[in-house]
């Protein structure tokens, strides 16, 4: 079986890696040479190289030039894991078995952007690593393989990613068995019970001390590494906050953002409903006592 690949993100590197070792038939690799928009961008050409796969960087994956070369190849399927924009039909139509998409998030529910991010930042205890047979639409073709995946109360966004990609990895393994072998199931998604989450932006990831505690440690371990790290605004810059930590307060009578707390490196703001302890972050002069971010 023909294998096509697109990705251009840690997980892509990851999941290239595995069929690699697998011996998958990989007659070719899209990827992206830099991405501005992807905080886990990797670069899949090491792999390739060493493992003599053609890897191209197409401006546009729709564009007839990209689909020339994808049909010379011939593909079975298309393995798309980690990429920003839709698969248009030209593309879809090319292998046999189609193309198969992966969504870190239990689908039909959470389709859309940054599900890793969104699943922290609102607190949720579970998701799901999901691959699906791409249509046109987004994140909405049959599923072809699903595990739920909880997450634990210490789970940051590196944390989290490891945990899907290990789950992930054992998926493609079985599933592209299930392709070779004709044996796979396709499963349609129930669209009535779908939601798209939106695309982040700055200021999504900005910790406002008139949030609740636990509101402002979703929104930091959302956003931690690989991602772009949540930040406060303080004396006119944007400094960023990698990891707080719940504390109860009872003062209950001081106005939200207040230094109640100094220690070295770390400190403690006064929050709605406590307080929370900022242990990594990028200040280089820590907000003195009593003072308000």
């Amino acid at each position: 079986m023909k294998i096509f690949f697109i990705g251009t993100v840690e997980f892509s590197l990851s999941a290239l890696t595995k069929l690699v070792e697998m011996g998958a038939d990989i007659v070719g690799v899209s990827s992206k040479k830099q991405s501005q928009f992807n905080a886990d961008y990797a670069d899949l050409a090491i792999v390739c190289e060493r493992n003599h796969i053609p890897i191209f960087y197409p401006d546009n994956i729709n564009s007839a030039e990209s689909i020339s070369v994808i049909r010379e190849l011939n593909p079975d399927v298309i393995y798309c894991f980690g990429w920003s924009s839709l698969i248009k039909d030209d593309l879809l139509s090319i292998p046999r078995l189609g193309v198969v998409g992966f969504h870190p998030a239990r689908l039909p529910m959470n389709r859309g952007r940054h599900p890793i991010i969104w699943a922290l930042a609102l607190g949720l205890e579970e998701t799901a690593s999901t691959f699906f047979f791409m249509d046109k639409g987004a994140d909405s073709g049959p599923i072809l393989s699903q595990v739920i995946i909880p997450i634990d109360y210490w789970d940051d966004a590196r944390l989290l990613y490891n945990k899907i990609t290990k789950t992930a990895l054992i998926q493609i393994e079985c599933f592209t068995q299930s392709l070779i072998e004709n044996k796979f199931e396709k499963q349609e998604q129930n669209h009535e019970l779908s939601n798209n989450w939106r695309k982040r932006g700055s200021r999504d990831g900005c910790v406002d001390f008139r949030m609740c505690t636990r509101a402002i440690y979703n929104l930091v371990r959302a956003l931690a590494k690989p991602y772009v790290g949540a930040h406060v605004e303080f004396d006119g810059s944007m400094i960023k906050i990698w990891k707080v930590e719940e504390v109860k307060s009872d003062l209950h009578n001081l106005e939200c953002g207040k230094v109640i707390e100094s220690t070295g490196n770390v400190f403690v703001v006064k929050t709605y409903d406590g307080a929370v302890r900022i242990v990594e972050h990028e200040f280089l002069n820590i907000p003195s006592l009593g003072s308000y971010l």
